[in-house]
């Protein structure tokens, strides 16, 4: 084991983003680096299935990407960066997302802020 991330599974809320769980979720990771592109977004709008099927991700990325389920997405190995660009497409905003993870409203989050009125 890495000793760096020693006890890592002790912290709540935290999931390691190493080596291997970079190549275990690639697949995953290069479809939600791809909707930087005008074409991938479009052609995962006009057919989640179709398009997710030709990038070759596993049933259960599929099953993660059509709830959207975010925090689902993170401790499957989705690296945050490139989730956020599939946040666009879902048309959520990254404040919106990180409330959903930590299984609050918007508004419940927002209060939680040092600036609750900025949106």
């Amino acid at each position: 084991m890495n000793p760096q991330i020693a006890g890592v599974e002790d912290l709540v809320g935290t999931y390691v983003f190493d080596l291997r769980t970079s190549h275990r979720a690639l697949k995953l990771n290069r479809f939600l680096w791809s909707m930087i592109q005008a074409t991938s977004r479009e052609g995962f709008v006009a057919d989640e299935d179709a398009f997710m099927t030709a990038a070759g991700l596993s049933e259960a990325e599929k099953t993660l990407l059509r709830a959207r389920d975010w925090l689902g997405l993170i401790q499957h190995g989705a690296s945050f960066f490139v989730l956020e660009k599939f946040a666009r497409v879902a048309k959520k905003t990254n404040l919106e997302i990180y409330a959903i993870m930590r299984g609050e409203t918007f508004d419940e989050f927002m209060a939680t802020r040092r600036v609750p009125e900025c949106r």
